[in-house]
């Protein structure tokens, strides 16, 4: 149920954050069920005591961590009730160090931040050379405008 409903994951790439699964169950059952279901995420297979050691134990748990070079860190966990409401590109940012990347947020430096929303844009167009949606770019730029518009367009009609 869990992967069942994560967000696409071409909006945590755009911002540097990698979503994958690691499950006791063979390969071949995953993938069986990945191609079923029409999943495209990471997942992998446990040999070893990677979920005790991290406290997700015989259920589910969501760890986050933050590659730093050649370091990997773990900065939170989630499990129980909290885990079963991740799926949204939110609440998988959220959980992670460096959060949505957003100006108000208290980044490291050298991290990237963009204002609010300005990163935002369909899951099949974060190329570097894409282009935002024209309706979104009016709507971040100028949401009170665009409301306006959108209502005298809609009156004229």
């Amino acid at each position: 149920m869990v992967a069942d409903q994560v967000a696409h994951l071409a909006h945590l790439n755009a911002r540097d954050t990698t979503l994958a699964f690691v499950s006791r169950a063979p390969q071949a059952d995953i993938e069986r069920l990945k191609d079923r279901m029409g999943w495209g995420i990471p997942w992998y297979t446990l040999t070893d005591d990677f979920d005790a050691d991290f406290g997700v134990g015989e259920w589910h748990g969501t760890n986050a961590f933050l590659r730093d070079g050649d370091e990997i860190f773990r900065t939170n966990f989630i499990n129980n009730r909290g885990d079963e409401a991740m799926g949204s590109t939110w609440s998988y940012l959220d959980a992670t160090p460096l959060g949505r990347q957003e100006e108000w947020e208290d980044s490291p430096e050298g991290y990237p931040q963009t204002p609010p929303y300005k990163w935002w844009n369909w899951h099949d167009n974060y190329e570097a050379e894409a282009t935002h949606d024209p309706k979104w770019v009016d709507i971040i730029t100028d949401p009170q405008g665009a409301a306006l518009r959108r209502r005298d367009s809609e009156a004229k009609a």
